[in-house]
């Protein structure tokens, strides 16, 4: 049996938002650093051959059309139809949409481009060493036939840039049997390994932490240095150690707190990461390119954006050509307007490209003007205690921009000032009452927190229930909870293990 099921149709009226693909082009453009800009101009160029950037010194070409039977192409939506009487759309083109550019853009009329700021970083050369060559450069040093120093040559390769060789031996002897076909014992690398750890470095070749230390201990108590009793902390109590339970360890030795003191004093000093200063090569050196510059004249904040920012490109010439000849041209067959087609697509997505770079100048430019008024206290005194309260929301807002927008432009943005170089992110802050009602900046909270810390008796460090109580006492109203969560964000271990003697 089968129920009646009745079959309808309704009309059912619903909104749904769609990004435009030049939207979409913006929107990715606007998480684009300055440093990438350049980059990402390049490749456009590569794939339009109707872009290009504006040289230093440009001909002057006082070309005039009297008459341009290429009028009225107005609509940037237009669509190309091949129509049955071989009208390939051409007649509607407007030459003046990319010939010369009588309205230039605002961005590229501003002078943004301050020298103190607008160097770019040199690269230059380096000799450098690297880590591995200072350890095999010093394998000359050891008595060795030929299979024996390719053992020996395998350790060093597989030790880490920290210094550190992490591999087990059994791993080792494994790589050597099938890669080099090196027979070689576990003993036979052991002995290897003893005496590379004898290189400089001194702690280099050591498999963990422990044995890293004891190998600087070592190497200074062969120099005639007291670390006997560094040595003993190391080897017996090094779990207390990395605990800082200090007191525990100074009973068990029966020594005085100065011993003590002097004792830890002398094992902080050593390195943990004996290949970290050593050798530059696998490092690579990043510098900051700030995409904002905020400068005080006087007591006036200027902002400028990085004249990197502001690329002058054009249409190119050859292409504009294209379009006088098809003016002059009295035969126009199939052939030569679908290659004329093909031109006006490529100076379209040319004109669209520009105009999406001048849209992420505004954006930028407007983003930060906002941000600097709004946080002016701060850059003009470099005080963090005078950062106020804000979130995407705030500028959103001022900027009439979706707030998807201003978190796109505080993405991986810079700004440069006379205090230093922030990322945009860092001025971005919840906020926190005070006993006053007054609204502050948690970040504001956290400098206080830091420098109370930072000013705190090393020996006695204060817990999280004293810190509460020492910013409760200062007007913020703060739970024991969120200290220690501002703390973490902080990296600021807890009291214990701040202790220092």
């Amino acid at each position: 049996m089968f129920s009646n099921m009745a079959i309808s149709q309704s009309l059912q009226q619903r909104q749904q938002m769609r990004l435009l693909p030049q939207q979409i082009q913006l929107m990715k453009l606007l998480q684009v650093p300055t440093a990438n800009l350049e980059q990402r101009i390049k490749e456009e160029i590569e794939e339009n051959p109707a872009l290009e950037l504006e040289a230093e010194e440009l001909p002057d070409t006082n070309e005039t059309v009297e008459e341009d039977p290429l009028q009225d192409y107005a609509n940037e939506d237009n669509e190309f139809e091949n129509s049955d009487d071989g009208d390939y759309g051409l007649d509607d083109l407007n030459i003046d949409d990319y010939a010369d550019n009588d309205d230039v853009a605002e961005y590229r009329t501003r002078d943004d481009n301050y020298p103190e700021f607008g160097e770019k970083p040199s690269n230059m050369p380096r000799v450098e060493t690297d880590f591995h060559d200072v350890l095999a450069s010093q394998l000359g040093t050891l008595d060795l036939d030929d299979r024996l120093r390719r053992v020996a040559e395998q350790i060093v390769g597989s030790i880490d840039d920290d210094g550190y060789l992490r591999r087990e031996v059994s791993s080792i002897v494994d790589d050597l049997a099938f890669r080099q076909n090196i027979m070689a014992t576990d003993a036979e690398v052991e002995m290897l390994i003893r005496q590379i750890q004898s290189f400089d470095p001194p702690g280099v070749c050591a498999r963990d932490l422990q044995e890293c230390l004891l190998l600087q201990l070592r190497r200074q108590k062969a120099e005639g240095k007291p670390v006997d009793l560094a040595i003993t902390i190391i080897e017996k109590y090094f779990d207390e150690f990395t605990k800082k339970h200090f007191e525990k360890i100074q009973r068990s030795l029966g020594i005085e707190e100065d011993e003590m003191r002097d004792t830890m004093g002398s094992i902080l000093k050593l390195n943990p990461r004996p290949g970290g200063n050593v050798g530059d090569i696998n490092k690579a050196e990043t510098y900051i390119i700030p995409d904002f510059y905020i400068i005080n004249n006087n007591g006036v904040l200027e902002m400028n954006l990085n004249a990197r920012n502001a690329p002058d490109l054009r249409i190119s010439q050859e292409y504009k050509e294209m379009f006088r000849d098809y003016e002059r041209s009295s035969k126009q067959d199939k052939r030569q307007k679908e290659a004329l087609l093909f031109v006006k697509q490529k100076i379209d997505s040319a004109k669209w490209f520009i105009d999406i770079i001048n849209q992420r100048y505004e954006t930028l430019t407007k983003t930060m003007l906002t941000i600097m008024k709004h946080q002016e206290a701060f850059f003009l005194t470099g005080d963090e205690t005078n950062l106020r309260p804000m979130i995407l929301k705030d500028i959103a807002d001022k900027t009439d921009l979706d707030i998807s927008t201003v978190s796109r432009v505080a993405n991986s943005k810079f700004v440069q000032t006379e205090f230093g170089t922030y990322k945009l992110k860092f001025f971005f802050s919840e906020s926190l009452n005070t006993d006053s009602g007054e609204e502050v900046s948690t970040r504001e909270v956290k400098k206080i927190l830091s420098d109370i810390v930072e000013a705190e008796d090393k020996r006695k460090p204060l817990s999280d229930d004293t810190l509460t109580e020492m910013l409760n006492d200062k007007g913020y109203q703060i739970a024991r909870r969120t200290v220690a969560k501002y703390r973490e964000q902080l990296n600021i271990p807890v009291a214990r293990l701040r202790k220092a003697y």
